[in-house]
């Protein structure tokens, strides 16, 4: 069963930036003005998983809305690539996200894809970075996971 995460959009804490400044954690979603709104999901592995929204993604390794303003105008998305993974839930601000309404009922009605898709999307990675390479070739990787935040997360 997933936790009361499961469903909830918020923000990275000050004290996750705190440890993950950019630089040096070039990738990871940051202003300084403001921090990124999140879809928070626990993982199988007893971490949690922040997707962030995002204004504009032209890759694949996202969650595409189709049916808000923002996806009309720009090509808003969850970013797969740039999730973070969390064990500390310190690094999560407990204070709720706001994103557009419309993109918060395209999210609820796709949420076993996005689930399933970001879940997919780590594991291979991780199977990948463990030896386990049968899913995809080495240009494959290279090409998904160039630009990913996961790297940073080795340690869990």
């Amino acid at each position: 069963m997933l936790s009361v995460y499961d469903h909830q959009v918020l923000r990275l804490s000050s004290q996750f930036y705190n440890k993950y400044p950019n630089p040096p954690y070039l990738e990871i979603e940051s202003k300084h003005s403001r921090s990124y709104n999140c879809l928070i999901v626990q993982s199988h592995y007893d971490y949690f998983i922040c997707i962030p929204f995002r204004s504009r993604v032209k890759h694949k390794y996202a969650f595409h809305f189709k049916d808000s303003k923002r996806a009309k105008r720009g090509q808003s998305a969850l970013d797969y690539s740039k999730s973070v993974i969390i064990k500390d839930t310190n690094y999560i601000d407990s204070t709720p996200g706001i994103i557009d309404s419309d993109e918060y009922t395209e999210m609820m009605r796709n949420m076993d894809h996005i689930v399933k898709s970001v879940l997919d999307y780590v594991d291979e990675y991780v199977e990948y970075c463990n030896g386990i390479k049968g899913r995809i070739s080495d240009e494959e990787f290279a090409r998904r996971y160039k630009y990913s935040t996961l790297k940073y997360f080795h340690d869990i």
